[in-house]
């Protein structure tokens, strides 16, 4: 595991910009679905205008989180993997990734396994690519985006993961960068992880990959 990657403060006039936490009043929750991962729940939330009368209601899709992980060569290419995902009816190219599913694990963990589970690969030097929400308009769902590199494929017999459903068919490949974003560009890949993580990895590389996080700096 490598520690952060230090290098000179941005400038420009945005140094200040940051999301802040806030949280506007619940009066009350009322959960209209629970499934196998996710829970939706309607908020009843009051509208910060001096107007007490004013409560309107916000449907909220309850998400443990995710992780994915890009992965970068010593030739600069990226690994995407193909899934089939019924909600949007296509088959994508995505980074690995996962649900945040084990209770304690370090995330950088998480997406370790889940690189060895998805791809058959492990890595030498993980860093903290990004941190996002994937919708927040109705979901708290968080993703981190670790950038994995010094690749090295595990020997067939040491990962015995059994891949079923929609992972059972999921096919490789090694992209190089600069193919990756233009495919981005051009409205060929969709998955939000690949696309925040491949367009991060490719302006992280401009900069010398010099204002990386390390693999388990603070989650906001």
């Amino acid at each position: 595991m490598t520690g952060d990657v230090s290098g000179a403060a941005p400038t420009g006039g945005n140094d200040g910009v940051a999301d802040e936490p806030c949280r506007w009043e619940t009066l009350g929750s009322e959960s209209r679905f629970n499934g196998a991962i996710i829970e939706v729940r309607t908020d009843r939330v009051r509208m910060p205008n001096g107007d007490d009368s004013e409560v309107v209601e916000r449907d909220i899709v309850v998400h443990p989180g995710s992780v994915g992980v890009i992965c970068l060569d010593d030739e600069d290419r990226v690994l995407l993997l193909r899934q089939y995902r019924h909600a949007v009816g296509y088959r994508l190219w995505e980074p690995p990734a996962g649900l945040r599913d084990v209770e304690g694990e370090p995330l950088w963990r998480t997406a370790e396994r889940e690189l060895a589970e998805e791809a058959g690969y492990r890595a030498r030097e993980w860093h903290t690519l990004l941190d996002a929400c994937t919708s927040p308009g109705m979901t708290n769902e968080r993703t981190r985006i670790f950038l994995a590199r010094g690749l090295s494929e595990i020997p067939e017999g040491e990962n015995d993961f059994e891949r079923v459903h929609e992972e059972a068919d999921m096919p490789t490949v090694w992209v190089p960068l600069e193919e990756a974003v233009a495919a981005i560009r051009r409205g060929r890949v969709h998955n939000s992880l690949a696309v925040m993580g491949i367009l991060s990895v490719y302006a992280a590389r401009a900069t010398g990959f010099r204002d990386l996080r390390a693999p388990d700096a603070p989650e906001w």
